[in-house]
């Protein structure tokens, strides 16, 4: 059996021709080996080839780009160059516009998502309008949605399952996902230390949210609930220690001006007045709620919000299923049989809030967040139209410049960080391009004035 070194002996052994580099002695004294090749024949006489004579012309002339032994003719065989071609052009065009097309889905997706998270907050509080004609328990209506966010981490996994083809078990991903709670997952003692304040929170905001609902109109309620912006800043800058931004101060006292006009407008009385205060502590406490789940939460992924979620569905079931029974029996809330609950009412609102809330937390993963707090927005022109439309509601002037200045101050806080460095770099970026224009403007004038000066045997400089 040969060896590879004798094979490859034998075979140098037996070819008459070989090919060697290109000495290149056009200067005394030196040698310079030159990408090209030629033929050498066993009895030493050499010929030279095509692809030579065009690499010795380009690298005479100096052509801009050349590389030795890179001639045309290799490029046109399929060679290694490296250098640019029509197909890296072709490659990097493909690749800009595959971005572009990612970002202008991307975008297109948002809107959309804009659209359905609006439309869905505005359907669920007009809904909450049309159960209390009939059925004036709000807490009951706020623990029976609150039940429902046990629905969300099998959505979840359905939705993983159908875009991934997840190949783990529904419980083995439950478990993955419980890691939220520690390396050792859930236990029976961090399921209540970390659910319940959490739950806890969810239910106030709710209920007081129905509560605001039955004192106030949709369009005023869901004004003021957008000042839980302003408050989730200023909470986080006091304990979380962000950033400190003075247009965010400002929009936060924009927010607490709409609330005093929005008390204001009926007088500091009556149902307006009480229907205001409910409305704030709906946003209070929706802010507290988020400062908290940004504090302890705030690296989860969207799996652990969705396990995160369905546990505080849980523990509504298991822990504050006993209230609205407290309700009942004091009668505070007359809940009656429950053939005559309207339940087509309850399930519609519960199945909204539950599509809103899988928007919201699903559409900061798949798009940008700021769609998501400018959807949650445009809730409030939406209930002021079918307020206007269906209730034939009649706003006031003070009502209404309340609510502008919220919506305003809302905006304000949707502002970057950065975004005082980026409006200067801006500014300045248009101030230079309009020197530049103008100094070319400057000298066409003046080619322009000396041409002419010149064509009437006069010259004349300009003064500019």
């Amino acid at each position: 059996m040969l060896s590879t070194e004798s094979v490859l002996e034998s075979a140098a052994d037996q070819s008459c021709i070989r090919l060697e580099p290109l000495v290149n002695t056009h200067l005394s004294g030196k040698t310079t080996t030159t990408g090209g090749s030629c033929v050498v024949f066993t009895d030493g006489s050499t010929k030279v080839t095509a692809n030579d004579i065009e690499d010795r012309i380009l690298r005479i002339t100096g052509y801009y780009g050349y590389n030795p032994g890179y001639s045309s003719h290799r490029r046109e065989d399929g060679s290694e160059s490296h250098a640019e071609t029509p197909g890296s052009e072709t490659s990097e065009e493909s690749r800009s516009y595959q971005t572009c097309t990612h970002t202008a889905l991307k975008v297109l997706g948002g809107l959309l998502l804009v659209l359905c998270v609006s439309s869905s907050w505005v359907g669920t509080t007009q809904v909450v309008k049309l159960t209390f004609q009939s059925f004036s328990c709000p807490f009951f209506i706020s623990w029976f949605s609150s039940n429902w966010n046990i629905l969300f981490f099998p959505i979840y996994y359905s939705g993983l399952v159908v875009t991934t083809r997840e190949k783990q078990t529904p419980i083995q991903k439950f478990r993955e996902c419980s890691k939220l709670f520690g390396e050792d997952g859930m236990t029976l003692k961090l399921f209540v230390k970390r659910t319940a304040p959490f739950s806890i929170l969810w239910t106030l905001t709710n209920y007081l949210y129905l509560m605001a609902l039955k004192k106030l109109t949709a369009t005023d309620v869901s004004a003021l609930y957008c000042c839980h912006k302003a408050f989730v800043f200023l909470l986080s800058w006091i304990v979380l220690k962000d950033r400190f931004m003075g247009v965010r101060i400002v929009a936060a006292i924009m927010a607490i001006t709409g609330i005093v006009m929005m008390a204001y407008a009926d007088g500091f009385h009556g149902d307006s007045f009480v229907g205001v205060a409910l409305a704030v502590g709906s946003a209070s406490t929706s802010a507290l709620y988020k400062v908290l789940f940004k504090m302890f939460l705030g690296s989860a992924n969207l799996g652990e919000v969705a396990h995160f979620l369905s546990t505080m569905g849980f523990f509504n079931l298991i822990f504050i299923s006993c209230v609205p029974l407290i309700l009942y029996f004091t009668k505070v809330e007359h809940l009656g049989s429950l053939s005559s609950l309207p339940w087509g009412y309850l399930c519609g609102l519960a199945g909204l809030w539950l599509v809103f809330n899988i928007l919201v937390h699903v559409g900061v993963v798949l798009t940008y967040p700021i769609l998501i707090s400018i959807g949650t927005l445009l809730s409030v022109p939406g209930n002021a139209a079918v307020d206007v439309l269906k209730h034939e509601v009649i706003f006031s002037v003070v009502r209404l410049a309340a609510t502008c200045i919220i919506c305003l101050g809302f905006l304000l806080l949707l502002l970057p960080e950065e975004w005082d460095s980026v409006t200067l770099r801006f500014l300045a970026t248009i101030a230079d391009k309009k020197t530049e224009e103008h100094g070319e403007e400057l000298t066409d004038s003046s080619v322009h004035t000396r041409s002419r000066s010149r064509a009437n045997g006069t010259v004349s400089i300009p003064l500019a």
